[in-house]
């Protein structure tokens, strides 16, 4: 990855900077998946403010920014288009209900599971997925007769309005990219987001131009307070007919997917950002702070979210490392909102464009380009899946659970063939089979064709001091192959076998070998960081 984020120190200044060029660059996003998701702008914006300030008190990465994502618009759309956007709002508290219980139940260190090459994927594919999203910036918005914005897939620009587009992004990715070699006290994209802005302005309609606004796709976003957003939402639908158990049954497999996604997205993310910044989060703390974060944004009416790679490394970039910065972004997002929304709706879509465009380029893996001839072909399988269904489905947590299944099938036939034994005599005539390689399901053929009870002589000894029996299929094995020495009178010693398996093994518990000295003790790792 380019070094655009390396470690540098913050202060309390660099902290709230930062945070100012993040809801900066939050509004828009919200805005484009609220609508993506079919719903009003709105419910994007609170859901950036209120999931964004409870994350950052709460969570457990300190710099991670959270806040209306594209992956969770993707799963809203059917639900809304199905049920009515009324039901959205309890799906998403119970969302955050189901995220609260899967952090208590410290399920978040699983994400240790997700190995390197699917992180790689994860991470190109959703840089592609930040580039793509930025295309619609560069197309006029579809309003119906009333004037709002229902969709961003009109025709592209052309002309002059292209070339002040591309100029205009152009200048933005140039600041962010010269000015900390001359100055490093103001964050570089928040001085690119103002001078364009002060560009487009004043510059641009003195030489006869025009460009797209934050204001021209989202419309006029200011708006009373979120819970009397609510109240006009619902209007006479009750607490009671919110949540029952009707509700309930319609919500349900929604909110498990929005959990899912949800989770799996700001785990990633955290993974990604401990690497940058060389320090650890707790993954089962950030699981209870985005639920927390999702039943509170779901009274209020947003739309849920969970962690934002992009605006992640904006803030990371930035400068900032404590959750000063995170708390800043959704307050100042908060005002913008409330008090500041016409000085928002005029900050052209170029600027925050180029800000998106270097968080693409600093995001992606450009190292992993030239690992195609250095890396096992397992990998570049695992790596290119997980890019290519996030970037054609838009689903990062089916993405990742793939790629983490295909990474485990072939761990698991790789390792299918490496269980080995060395065979001797002893001094009483036993024969004693010493076996290397774990046991498990995939190699459980390979270790019933390593015996042959038929010509082995009266006593046989298996020795596991150089393997481990990892499942059930493993003791069904060995059950299965003390059957078979049984049946032709002859007598199978187990050596060297964990307490765990020893206390499985039922019908060859009596042919077990105990050795305390030898046997091996093995550990379970604690939660202790979680």
């Amino acid at each position: 990855m380019l070094d655009f984020f390396k470690r540098r120190s913050s202060g309390l200044k660099d902290e709230i900077l930062s945070g100012l060029t993040v809801a900066l660059a939050l509004v828009p996003e919200a805005v484009a998946f609220a609508i993506i998701a079919g719903i009003h702008p709105l419910h994007g914006l609170y859901a950036a403010c209120t999931v964004g300030l409870i994350t950052s008190i709460f969570g457990g990465r300190p710099g991670m920014i959270s806040g209306a994502t594209g992956a969770l618009a993707v799963v809203i759309i059917a639900l809304v288009a199905v049920h009515g956007v009324e039901y959205l709002f309890p799906a998403v508290i119970l969302m955050g209900l189901i995220q609260i219980v899967v952090g208590l139940l410290k399920l978040g260190k699983f994400i240790r599971l997700v190995p390197y090459s699917v992180m790689l994927g994860f991470v190109n594919g959703l840089a592609i997925v930040i580039f793509m999203a930025q295309l619609s910036s560069f197309r006029e918005p579809v309003r119906d007769e009333a004037g709002n914005v229902v969709s961003l897939d009109g025709a592209w620009l052309t002309g002059d309005s292209l070339a002040v587009m591309l100029g205009l992004v152009a200048l933005t990715m140039a600041i962010i990219v010269l000015l900390p070699k001359v100055t490093k006290a103001i964050p570089p994209s928040l001085a690119a987001i103002v001078t364009v802005s002060l560009l487009a302005i004043f510059g641009l309609p003195m030489l006869g131009f025009d460009t797209l606004t934050v204001g021209s796709i989202a419309g006029s976003i200011q708006a009373g307070m979120p819970w009397e957003w609510f109240a006009i939402l619902h209007g006479d639908m009750t607490w009671a007919r919110l949540f029952s158990f009707e509700t309930l049954w319609i919500i349900l497999p929604y909110s498990l997917i929005l959990a899912a996604v949800g989770l799996i997205e700001s785990l990633m993310t955290l993974s990604l950002i401990d690497e940058i910044t060389d320090t650890r989060g707790q993954g089962n703390r950030e699981c209870v702070g985005q639920g927390i974060a999702n039943t509170v944004t779901g009274m209020f009416s947003g739309m849920g979210g969970c962690a934002m790679i992009g605006q992640s490394l904006i803030n990371v970039n930035s400068g900032a490392r404590r959750r000063a910065s995170g708390i800043a972004a959704a307050l100042f997002l908060l005002a913008f909102i409330l008090f500041l929304s016409p000085l928002i709706e005029m900050i052209p879509m170029a600027a925050l464009v180029g800000v998106m465009f270097m968080v693409v380029i600093g995001t992606f893996e450009w190292a992993s380009l030239r690992m195609f001839r250095k890396v096992p072909m397992s990998d570049l399988l695992v790596m290119v899946t997980v890019i290519v269904v996030t970037v054609f489905l838009h689903n990062l947590a089916l993405a990742v659970l793939i790629g983490v299944i295909i990474a485990a099938l072939v761990f698991a036939w790789k390792h299918a063939t490496h269980l080995a034994a060395d065979s001797h005599f002893n001094e009483y005539g036993a024969k004693i089979y010493q076996l290397h390689g774990p046991l498990f399901f995939a190699s459980t053929d390979s270790f019933r064709d390593l015996f042959d009870p038929a010509n082995d002589p009266e006593d046989v000894v298996i020795d596991f001091y150089y393997t481990r029996v990892y499942d059930q299929s493993g003791l069904e094995a060995i059950n299965s192959l003390a059957e078979r020495y049984g049946k032709v009178g002859k007598r199978l010693h187990l050596r060297h076998l964990s307490p765990e398996c020893r206390d499985l093994l039922d019908r060859a518990r009596d042919l077990v070998e105990v050795n305390l000295s030898e046997d091996p003790q093995y550990h379970v790792s604690t939660d202790r960081l979680e």
